[in-house]
């Protein structure tokens, strides 16, 4: 458990200062763009190039490489591990460029299709495709690092390395950061998307000294007739169709928000944006640093281990997502005043993002679970029952999407995602708990049941406070008014939470706190 805290420890600071630098990025877009239709046209044209980077180096990371690098290191020795590494980078880093040549030479054609309302309502539907195609080009530089980057940041995590990649995002927000403060000025929303592609080079430039402490030995080779490559393929194929289905997804969003309104995109952006600072801090963070002991577990003869060290970050995490979400929820308004509200942003922008955030906070808990389920598969190297359940909630979502987004907007939208995400976990919890023999169910469902009850209580508490605040005056269009409300409202609320958990959570306190010495 001290290894594993650690380590979860480190990754957690890294996605804690990257979700934070994320919010400052969002905060400077917002005061620069506001929810502009010119900002729309980025949001679409940043779809194409970061599909590219996810359906390669996305699929090649967790599902596949680290599972078969930690086999081949336990079996084969050093050599063959930096062997195999070697092959697959280089693999990786062709195929990225071949795609992102392909995605250049058909952006015409790809991305009006994105988002066809894109400028309908406001008579600029020409000018905002010609844009989002100009944007989409330019961006499409970023995979090209970012395709060796992510193969650098599983190498790193494979070998319990995690300082590096976790400051990676941290220099990828800054880049944007820099867009959107210096660039933007002077070139428009032009800037911010070289602010992407100079936050992905500094993604790929802060990872590579550590390769040398890791002992990394490259070698210009392809390994095509390498079992273990061979093993990484085979892996990677039906990781590749459900990133694909995660694509579809955001495309979803895009495609049916652009109907809404041009506004609409960049509000569904903002909303999911903050949604996802407690899925990475909770949710990606423990289940990044647990992977590569998940790995070495499901590569043993005996569960035992892989499923004892699974429910316990289960537990972890659910403990921490569902107060998570429940406070967004009830804090959203404040929030996105607080943190979005300034310059371009104006109080009808805010009506839109809340009227989504507070929708997709409800599945909070749900992404951030099937962030550690899915890495449960993929231990035990079965990356077709994720991608299934995967391909099932994507065809959910559209379906929930196109019969909710005409009476409900972006909330419509925000709750399509939402309902299948908790569909996905729902469906991957019951499968992974037969498949390992039980994840220790009574513990699981008194971990629930309090953190549930603690989350109420939490609601409740902090409902009361904001009530009382705006009795004693605290409410309007000042400046300070959302800072007292978030700080005390929240505190008040986390405050109640604790004094239950202590009560019907204790042993899930003390993992917190670092007190919960027993091995995972």
């Amino acid at each position: 458990m001290a290894t594993l805290a650690g380590a979860a420890s480190m990754v957690a600071a890294g996605f804690i200062l990257s979700r934070l630098l994320g919010l400052v990025r969002s905060v400077v877009i917002a005061d620069a763009f506001g929810t502009d239709p010119e900002l729309s046209a980025y949001w679409v044209a940043f779809r194409l190039p970061d599909m590219v980077f996810q359906l390669l180096a996305g699929a090649t990371l967790s599902a596949a490489f680290i599972p078969t690098f930690s086999r081949v290191l336990l079996r084969g020795g050093e050599e063959a591990g930096w062997q195999l590494a070697s092959s697959v980078l280089n693999l990786v880093a062709i195929a990225t460029f071949v795609l992102a040549g392909l995605a250049w030479l058909f952006a015409p054609v790809v991305v009006p299709w994105l988002a066809p309302g894109l400028g309908e309502a406001t008579g600029r539907q020409e000018e905002l495709r010609a844009l989002a195609v100009s944007l989409t080009r330019l961006m499409l530089i970023s995979p090209l690092f970012f395709g060796i980057s992510g193969m650098l940041t599983g190498i790193l995590n494979a070998r319990q390395h995690f300082a590096a990649p976790a400051l990676a995002p941290v220099i990828y927000n800054l880049g944007i950061i820099f867009g959107a403060v210096v660039l933007a000025g002077p070139l428009g929303v032009d800037g911010l998307a070289w602010g992407v592609v100079l936050g992905a080079a500094g993604h790929l430039a802060v990872q590579l000294p550590a390769l040398r402490g890791v002992g990394m030995r490259w070698s210009p080779s392809f390994g095509l007739r390498s079992t273990a490559v061979h093993d990484v393929l085979r892996l990677m194929g039906p990781r590749v169709i459900g990133l694909a289905a995660a694509q579809v997804n955001f495309l979803v969003i895009i495609f049916f928000a652009s109907f809404v309104s041009d506004q609409a995109i960049s509000a569904m952006n903002y909303a999911f944006m903050m949604m996802m600072l407690p899925v990475g801090v909770i949710g990606m963070a423990i289940s990044t640093a647990v992977f590569p002991t998940l790995a070495q577990q499901g590569a043993a003869a005996d569960p035992g281990p892989l499923r004892a060290s699974i429910s316990r970050a289960l537990r972890l995490i659910l403990y921490l997502a569902i107060p998570a979400s429940t406070g967004l929820i009830v804090l959203a308004t404040p929030a996105v005043r607080l943190l979005l509200e300034r310059g371009a942003f104006d109080a009808r922008s805010t009506e839109l993002v809340v009227g989504a955030l507070v929708v997709y906070g409800a599945g909070i808990f749900a992404h951030s679970g099937v962030e550690i389920l899915s890495r449960g598969f993929y231990a035990l190297a079965d990356t077709r029952t994720p991608v299934a359940v995967a391909i099932v909630a994507m065809a959910m979502n559209v379906a929930f999407a196109a019969l909710l987004v005409s009476p409900f907007g972006v909330r419509g939208l925000a709750g399509a995602a939402s309902l299948s995400a908790i569909l996905e976990f729902g469906l991957l919890l019951r499968l992974l708990d037969v498949r390992l023999g039980g994840l220790e169910r009574r513990a699981l469902r008194r971990t629930v049941g309090g953190t549930v009850i603690g989350s109420i209580v939490m609601a409740q508490v902090m409902v009361i406070a904001l009530l009382l605040l705006a009795a004693a005056g605290i409410e309007g269009a000042r400046w300070w008014v959302p800072v007292a409300q978030v700080a005390l409202a929240g505190a008040a609320g986390a405050l109640a939470f604790l004094a239950i958990s202590f009560r019907l959570n204790r042993d899930d306190v003390r993992t917190v706190t670092g007190r919960f010495t027993r091995r995972v």
